[in-house]
Order: C-alpha cells, then structure tokens, then sequence
C-alpha cells in the first residue's frame, strides 16, 4: 500500500510517498481503506519538529490523525463493526501515528458509523476539530442567551464547530474572521462579527464573559483588556510553559486563563453525530487529491481557510 511519511523534521518537502505492508491488526482493531483524511494544525507543528517534546524525535513519522473510510477487516474483539461498513475516525497516538495512507488499523473504539447524510470528506472533518469544540464548550461551564462569548479566528474547522455548538446553547456570539469568512461566520451562528482587516478587537468597548482564540495571536495578556471581571480566557493551543503559568495567573484573578485538551471519546463523537443529524454544518473547503498531498499541506498552512482541507485516498 502507499503511504505518506517522512524522515526528518521539516517543511512539506521532507513528505515522501512510500510502498509499505497492508497492515496487520490487533484483536481490538480494524482494518480500514481509507477514503480521506483531513488536515489539522497538529500535523505541521508535528514535522516542524514544534512539539518534539511529546512526539519524540524517532523515525519515520506519519501524518494525518482523523479519516473516514470502509471497514476492510475485523478484529477478533470487535462487536460494534463489520466488514463493508462506512466509518470515520482518529488513530490512538496522534503524536506517533497517522492515517495518511492506503489503509489504517485503528483501535476500534476510536471509530464509528459514519452519517449516511455527509461525503467521507465531511465526516474525515470531525474527530479533531469536532471534539476539540466540544471540550471548549463544555470548558465554558454554563452558558446562557445572556453569555457574551468572543470567537477570534472564527472560520477555520475548529471555529466552525464551535460556532454552531454555542448557538445549539444560544450564547451572544461575536465572531473575528477574514473578510471572506464573515459570511460564513453569520450563517454559523454568530451574531456579530469583526473583520480583523478593518477592526481591531481589542481597541473596542465591548467586554466578554469568554474568550477563545483560535488564531494563536491572542494571548491572554493582550486579551485581559476586553474581558469582563469575572471570566475566561481559553487557550486552546497551548505550549507546555503557558499551562504551568496558567495554574500560577489564576491563583490572583478573576479573569481565568485555562488551557484546552482533549481527546475523542464516543461519549463526544455521539453528541458530535447528533449535532450533524440536527444540523450542523460541515464545510469542506478543498479536496485535494492522494497524488496533491503535498499542495494540500501547503493550502492548509498558508491560513485563512475556510472550514476543512481534506485529501481523498480512494
């Protein structure tokens, strides 16, 4: 089978296609044919050599961590699956492991029935990004009509998520976005949104209960200005030094700053599902072919995206 890997830290140059074994799998696994597999922040900061303390330094390295595909073979272990049944998922280690390739053995639990209503492209869209929201929003504790909530780099996957989630909650949401996502934004739930090219949000009067910061610009320190007495900043890229400093800050304020992680679950995916069969929209940007995966990653780090970037195997 064909996969994507590389060899050394790097740009997308150090990604390299390579012949490799089908693999085998563990009784509590499945063999999946992998149909797409989606683009997320993690893969870059991953090869770049960002998050070396936790990925290790050992290769060859992998890429991609959530997919939707075909169930190819069942572990001896596996109930809830059977061959021929259409899935989506993420692999156990996003750290170590990957799903950009041909086919995939993934820890069963860690995958589920795709919607039949979304392509593969949409349902590859979900696990990171989807939990990832999900974890935010149930950080925010209770939210209510009367929650003013700022959104900051509001159009990306992750954004669109939890866009659409705050609104299932009816929180006052203001979105910041790019000029082309302000459209996107509005139509995902927000009831006001802040082009960054013509509007600095931190310059305003306007004071939040919570504050996300999807973008990596915003730290917590620039944004303390705009939030309310009592309220929190979520900091959901968070480096090892900023969680220690967070548990320090928190001791002598009100205004919280509280790193985000989280990891799927099929408690989360269950309440993800739900949402997409209720409504929740799913906005894949551009679908790049297996042979393109280089141009895909390039797409995907130069910003600005709207929704997901997603490559197609199969």
């Amino acid at each position: 089978m064909k996969a994507i890997v590389y060899n050394q830290f790097g740009s997308t140059e150090v990604l390299q296609i390579v012949e490799q074994a089908k693999p085998e799998i563990k009784p509590d696994q499945v063999l999946i044919k992998v149909k797409a597999f989606s683009i997320n922040p993690m893969d870059w900061k991953i090869r770049k050599g960002e998050m070396k303390l936790m990925s290790g330094s050992k290769f060859p390295k992998y890429t991609g961590a959530d997919f939707a595909g075909i169930v190819e073979e069942v572990g001896a272990e596996v109930n809830h699956l059977k061959k021929g049944d259409q899935v989506f998922g993420v692999v156990k280690n996003l750290m170590k492991e990957g799903a950009s390739a041909e086919y995939v053995a993934v820890t069963a639990s860690l995958v589920w029935k795709k919607p039949t209503a979304i392509s593969f492209a949409q349902a590859a869209s979900i696990p990171v990004v989807g939990t990832a929201a999900l974890t935010t929003l149930e950080k925010m504790g209770n939210i209510t009509p009367q929650s003013s909530v700022l959104v900051n780099g509001a159009t990306g996957g992750f954004g669109m998520f939890l866009l659409q989630l705050l609104k299932q909650q009816h929180a006052n949401i203001t979105a910041v976005t790019s000029t082309k996502g302000m459209e996107y934004a509005k139509n995902w739930g927000a009831d006001k949104v802040i082009g960054y090219t013509n509007e600095n949000v931190l310059s305003q009067q306007n004071k939040y209960d919570v504050i996300v910061d999807l973008s990596g610009k915003m730290t917590y320190k620039k944004a303390k200005g705009i939030m309310k007495s009592k309220s929190v900043f979520l900091n959901v890229t968070p480096q090892p030094i900023q969680i220690i400093a967070s548990l320090f800050n928190n001791l002598f304020t009100s205004k919280k700053h509280m790193v985000v992680l989280s990891s799927p679950s099929t408690k989360k995916t269950e309440k993800l599902v739900k949402a997409i069969n209720e409504g929740l929209q799913i906005e894949v940007n551009k679908v790049f072919p297996f042979s393109q995966f280089k141009e895909a990653y390039q797409y995907a780090e130069k910003g600005g995206v709207i929704g997901k970037v997603v490559v197609e195997v199969n």
